[in-house]
Order: C-alpha cells, then sequence, then structure tokens
C-alpha cells in the first residue's frame, strides 16, 4: 500500500509541475505582448524593401495554393446587342495625291488581226508627191524670131502628164526642189543660144559658138517651184544664126526634170 500511495503522490507532482510551467509561459508571453505595444514603431528596412502585409501575404499563399486559388470569369458578350444600325454613307473624301510610277509590265500577248476596212476616197491628183518628165525632139530647129519656143515631139516618160507636148512647158502641181537638164547638138557654123525659163524669167543659159564641128552641149540646175510655176526652153536669136541639130532617126535634143523634195511630205 505504501508503494502505491508513494507512486500516486508523484504523479500528482508530476502534474502539477506540468501546470505550472504552461502557466509561467503564458504569462511570459502576455507581458512580452504588452511590452511590444508600448514600444514605438522603428523602420528596419528600405524603401524598396516594404514589410508585406499579412492580408498579401495571406492572398498570396492562397492565390499560389491550388487549394485556394480562384477561378477565372470570363464574361460572354452578345456583339450583335451592342451593334448599332448602319450610318449614312458619309461624302467623298479629297483626292489624294498620284502615287509613284509603277514599274513596266511585260508585253501583252499580240492581238487578233482585224478586219479588213473600207476603201478611202480618192486622192486629190494635184496633191500626189511625184513628179518626172523625159522628152526629146527628132527635128532640127533654125531661130526664126528673136525669141522662139522650143517644144518637143517625143515622150519618154511623163508621170501624171505634167508636161505638156501641146505646150511645150512643164507645170508644177506638186510643190518643192526640182532637177532640170537639157541636153542639145549643135550644127556647124552656127551659134547655139537657149534660154531655160522659169515663168517668164530666164533662170539659165545653154550657149556654144560657131564651130566648124558639131558637139553635144548640156546644161542641168535645180529649182524651187511653187504650184502653178512653169519650167520650158526658149531659144534666142541674135546677130548671128542661131539652130540646133536633130535627125528624124536620132534624138539629139532632150528635155528632162523630176521632183527631188517635196515642200510638204
Amino acid at each position: 500500500r505504501q508503494w502505491l500511495h508513494s507512486r500516486c503522490m508523484s504523479a500528482v507532482l508530476l502534474m502539477l509541475l506540468v501546470s505550472t510551467v504552461n502557466a509561467g509561459t503564458l504569462l511570459e508571453k502576455g507581458s512580452l505582448r504588452r511590452e511590444a505595444r508600448r514600444l514605438s514603431c522603428m523602420r528596419c528596412c528600405g524603401p524598396s524593401e516594404e514589410p508585406v502585409s499579412f492580408a498579401s501575404s495571406r492572398s498570396t499563399r492562397m492565390s499560389n495554393d491550388p487549394t485556394y486559388s480562384v477561378p477565372r470569369v470570363q464574361p460572354t458578350i452578345d456583339i450583335t446587342i451592342l451593334k448599332g444600325e448602319k450610318g449614312d454613307v458619309g461624302g467623298k473624301g479629297i483626292t489624294g495625291g498620284p502615287g509613284k510610277d509603277g514599274e513596266q509590265g511585260l508585253r501583252g500577248y499580240n492581238g487578233r488581226k482585224g478586219q479588213k476596212g473600207q476603201v478611202g476616197p480618192p486622192g486629190n491628183s494635184c496633191k500626189l508627191h511625184y513628179a518626172a518628165f523625159s522628152v526629146g525632139r527628132r527635128k532640127p530647129l533654125h531661130s526664126l524670131d528673136y525669141f522662139q519656143h522650143v517644144t518637143f515631139d517625143t515622150e519618154f516618160v511623163n508621170l501624171y502628164k505634167h508636161f505638156s507636148m501641146f505646150t511645150g512647158k512643164f507645170f508644177c502641181y506638186v510643190p518643192g526642189i526640182y532637177f532640170f537638164n537639157l541636153n542639145v547638138h549643135t550644127w556647124n557654123f552656127k551659134e547655139t543660144y537657149l534660154h531655160l525659163m522659169k515663168n517668164n524669167k530666164e533662170v539659165a543659159i545653154l550657149y556654144a559658138q560657131p564651130s566648124d564641128r558639131s558637139i553635144m552641149q548640156s546644161q542641168s540646175l535645180m529649182l524651187e517651184l511653187l504650184e502653178g510655176d512653169e519650167v520650158w526652153v526658149r531659144m534666142y536669136k541674135r546677130e548671128r544664126e542661131n539652130g540646133i541639130y536633130s535627125e528624124e532617126s536620132d534624138i539629139y535634143i532632150t528635155f528632162n526634170g523630176h521632183l527631188i523634195k517635196p515642200a510638204i511630205e
């Protein structure tokens, strides 16, 4: 019985000791809290190291913890409800400046051949850009008058009939630059004196002195003619007898002319 009684007393004492230690610990904690309240708060960190509040640290812990994570709510908005009625068409804006030229494109395909056009109206024969003649004389000629017109009886070339075989004159239908040439055969012991005429004015002379033998004599020149001008040959008689020689079988006298460059091309 004594042993049992001693054991019970030891247990009681142990319980009292534990309760005394706990009570002292509680008193010490309470005193520390009251002491902390009496002390003033002092900054112990830099401005960039502000202490984190309990609420924010708690929120951080809760957000990182999947147990306390808050589900994200994404609302769905019907755009058709917010869309208004279609407005009126606005006025035309100011025309912008021209843009830069683009690069040259590739050459396109060849188009189809078009249909043949209608025949045009006939042109004016007086405005042709061609003129040429070449005529000759088979008969000899002696000067009977002071001035004598030389005519021709043989036609080699007479394009568009610009040279009149009746008057012995070339009529200019196409204005421009012309070339003319006159060839004659002189007569023995007779003078040869001819004028190349433009309208009523002599522009060149073909001359050969009397000789005991006959020769071929030539004269060439270019003239600028206007429409309506005439070019022809005239024999001029002075004190001596004047003549040019030719035969029926052979032609010794020729007169030629052609257009070199028309005034309007």
